[in-house]
């Protein structure tokens, strides 16, 4: 690796914030809380920074760092982000180099005699090797002679130990703020609830912190769930909308990645699979591909995405619902992180449910971790289950309020409730008369009148409560019982296979003291849900502020050719620099330049993501592209 000893461009020190951001990074304005935050840090003081993915969270330390006197300190745990932090740093001019586990001894001993003479502005490190003797003797060393701007901590969710990515080692980042007292800290994350959030104040010694909370909206994201019934046939029709667009399938095991992964390649999917049973060579090749080719589908457990800055992955999907809407958040986050539309889709059923259930069950966790485990489980299903907008749902998990969304499935195709009170006392009778010891299928062929060998074997087709749903169909009643563990009023138990228990809640159901209006699931197939997304203002507008909103869904045709050329041209800028085409420019601001065609170098820096490095390395080569155009 090796490390700039001077500015590749225009490097300031101590100039104004906004000119930082323009002339370096090439925006001509802060979006949301951005400048709160960047001026609270300039200042010295410490920040919990909460903001959604593509919501430009690394601006919030790497303008402060270039501000402030002395080498911004910056702790992620992932080795593919750090990578692409500093490619996208260096193109831009600022002296940035990483420390962590994929450099040699002589390249990292290289990057650390550069960050003890002061010659770095950001300064990337694994968490494990921040807490190493021989990385806090060089923090030292280097505050004492050029100073430390600041420290960051980013995916400051890893110190819960309720959370969903919890990594040890997050809990002795304290140490630094002890090493270094007098140095602004800012942690930054994008997903936690109130318990996490609160977790990292306590962790981190951030008591006194200033929090500043962004929307966790993510407008451009259409949200879609339904009922898994034939998982591999409902997932092709959904990639069907997304063809040679790259995205990722989540899936809920190893064998699953595998056999999914293969079965895609089989129908001419460019599928690659990724989780931690495969060898290391073979998962960073898999996100090496990712990152640097269009239209690649990564097939994963949840060990993949957390650091993956790819700004065009237009779908996330789900195969398997995850194990809380924290996690979900995150995951189908990595869908659109340049705000044009992108989809969230999902697939689930209540075995899900039960698995998960099986696993807090069983987990050696302690029972108070378990409770918390079971909390988010419920809410989980109850996003799944949601019959109003799901964006209120998942908005609201956090703390947020909004108005319906009108790009999720359940606003775009409102669903028809009906009184099932009934129904549900029917359900709730056959569950009681067989023992509170089968699951769904059984009780659904007890109340539709199915006689199969068990129902017969145990007699239930003598029962009163045999034959008397015969009025809906088995997919009607499977959405039925699904709302009532939604409801709480059942609960399956993992112990026994399963087997739907009642909850007191039941009762005034049972008693008709309660009436329970649930959605009336439609007999045929659900038509999928899709539209193009909103911008974050809704409005759909663009403009020179950071990936400011959802693109036109097409352009015209000599745009539409002329973006293709400077794609062309990007890709192979990408190849010279050995970077992910992403870093050069987004897609956003290529499109920018097919519509808007500049002449010159000023035209070019009017376009969002083109700052005075980018212009001055790469501009003539796309302005001979534009020149070269037909008008």
């Amino acid at each position: 690796m090796t490390v700039p000893t001077a500015p590749a461009g225009p490097v300031p020190g101590g100039r104004p914030p906004s000119e930082v951001l323009r002339d370096v990074f090439g925006f001509e304005r802060f979006r949301g809380a951005q400048q709160a935050i960047v001026e609270h840090v300039v200042a010295g003081g410490d920040a919990l920074v909460l903001m959604p993915t593509g919501g430009g969270k690394s601006l919030c330390y790497q303008i402060p760092a270039l501000v402030r006197a002395g080498t911004g300190v910056v702790v992620s745990p992932l080795i593919a982000l750090m990578q692409d932090q500093v490619d996208a740093l260096r193109l831009v001019g600022v002296r940035a180099a990483f420390l962590n586990s994929s450099l040699s001894p002589d390249e990292a001993a290289t990057v650390a005699r550069a960050a003890a003479a002061g010659e770095l502005d950001l300064l990337y490190v694994a968490p494990e090797r921040a807490l190493s003797p021989g990385f806090l003797a060089l923090l030292e060393s280097l505050h004492a002679r050029a100073g430390v701007a600041l420290l960051a901590i980013d995916e400051a969710h890893c110190v819960s130990q309720w959370g969903h990515d919890f990594r040890p080692e997050y809990l002795r980042l304290a140490e630094l703020h002890e090493r270094l007292p007098d140095v602004p800290r800012i942690a930054l994350t994008a997903t936690a609830d109130a318990l996490t959030r609160a977790e990292m104040h306590h962790r981190l010694a951030l008591a006194h912190a200033a929090e500043f909370v962004s929307s966790f909206d993510r407008p451009n994201i259409c949200y879609t769930v339904t009922e898994r019934r034939d998982a591999r046939g409902q997932l092709a029709a959904f990639l069907a909308e997304h063809e040679d667009e790259a995205g990722i399938v989540y899936c809920g095991s190893r064998r699953k990645v595998d056999q999914t992964a293969a079965w895609l390649r089989g129908r001419g999917v460019d599928a690659i699979g990724y989780h931690a049973g495969m060898d290391g060579e073979q998962r960073r090749e898999a996100q090496s591909r990712f990152r640097r080719e269009d239209g690649v589908v990564v097939v994963a457990t949840i060990a993949f995405g957390m650091g993956i800055d790819k700004p065009d992955v237009r779908f996330v999907a789900h195969l398997d619902m995850p194990k809380s809407l924290e996690g979900y958040y995150q995951e189908t986050g990595r869908a659109g992180r340049d705000g044009e539309p992108a989809h969230a889709w999902m697939v689930y059923g209540l075995d899900d449910v039960v698995t998960q259930q099986r696993w807090i069950d069983g987990s050696t966790a302690g029972e108070e971790q378990k409770r918390v485990e079971a909390i988010k489980l419920d809410a989980m299903l109850g996003y799944a289950e949601a019959a109003s907008c799901r964006r209120q749902v998942l908005l609201a998990y956090f703390g947020e309020q909004s108005a319906p969304c009108g790009n999720c499935d359940v606003c775009l195709h409102p669903p028809v409730l009906w009184d099932a009170t009934v129904a549900a006392q029917k359900l709730l009778s056959a569950a009681i008369r067989t023992g509170q010891r089968f699951g769904a299928g059984h009780l659904i062929d007890v109340v539709r009148g199915t006689r199969t060998p068990k129902v017969t074997q145990h007699g239930h087709d003598e029962l009163p409560t045999f034959g008397v749903g015969a009025d809906l169909d088995p997919r009607e009643w499977r959405g039925v019982v699904r709302q009532l563990v939604a409801a709480g009023l059942l609960r399956p138990d993992a112990s026994a296979y399963g087997a739907l228990r009642l909850t007191p809640d039941a009762r005034a159901v049972l008693s008709g003291d309660r009436q329970l209006r649930l959605r009336r699931l439609p007999r045929e197939p659900d038509a999928p849900a899709r539209r193009a997304g909103r911008s974050r203002d809704g409005s759909g507008s663009t403009g020179r502020g950071q990936a400011a909103g959802a693109a036109p869904a097409t352009l015209a045709p000599a745009d539409q050719a002329l973006f293709e050329a400077l794609r062309a041209e990007r890709a192979r800028i990408a190849e010279e620099a050995k970077v992910p085409a992403y870093v050069v420019l987004h897609d956003a601001s290529l499109r920018a330049l097919a519509t808007d065609r500049p002449t010159d170098t000023m035209g070019l820096m009017r376009v969002p993501g083109i700052g005075a490095a980018k212009a001055d390395r790469y501009g003539e080569r796309f302005l001979a592209v534009i020149a070269a155009a037909d008008p």
